[in-house]
């Protein structure tokens, strides 16, 4: 006779708990994302210079005003992260907001650094799927 060794979840799904823990990482990524766009606003906004000067193109605006975006995105990025942490509802639905702004802000962003939008693209795309996918419940904690 062979005895079910595995622990009792109580009646928490796989997938429940695989999004559980992505969620809390998703928050530690959206933190730390707020935290990097921070300091690439605070670069664009400091010294022009710092960025590659591409082709003109339809979204262009002055590197002060990107810097601007970006710090401001990157404190709403970290203060929703660190909220996330929490699993409140507000923070949720604010995290997801926000997490479809930076794959837009950072959409119009390409020419200037293709690799660190691509980049900041696919961690907002998992962020929104990890928060959405979620269910918390008060026995997680």
């Amino acid at each position: 006779m062979s005895q079910d060794v595995r622990p009792d979840r109580g009646g928490v799904s796989v997938k429940q708990g695989i999004a559980a823990g992505t969620s809390i990482g998703a928050a530690i990524i959206l933190a730390t994302v707020g935290i990097v766009q921070i300091f690439q606003g605070i670069a664009a906004v400091a010294e022009d210079e710092v960025f590659v000067r591409g082709v003109e193109y339809t979204f262009k605006f002055d590197f002060t005003t990107w810097g601007w975006i970006h710090i401001v995105l990157g404190v709403v990025m970290l203060v929703a992260g660190l909220a996330l942490m929490s699993g409140a509802t507000w923070a949720r639905v604010t995290a997801i907001i926000i997490a479809a702004l930076s794959i837009i802000a950072n959409f119009l962003w390409l020419p200037y650094y293709p690799w660190w939008s691509i980049l900041i693209i696919a961690l907002d795309a998992v962020v929104i799927w990890a928060i959405s996918t979620w269910q918390p419940r008060s026995d997680y904690y």
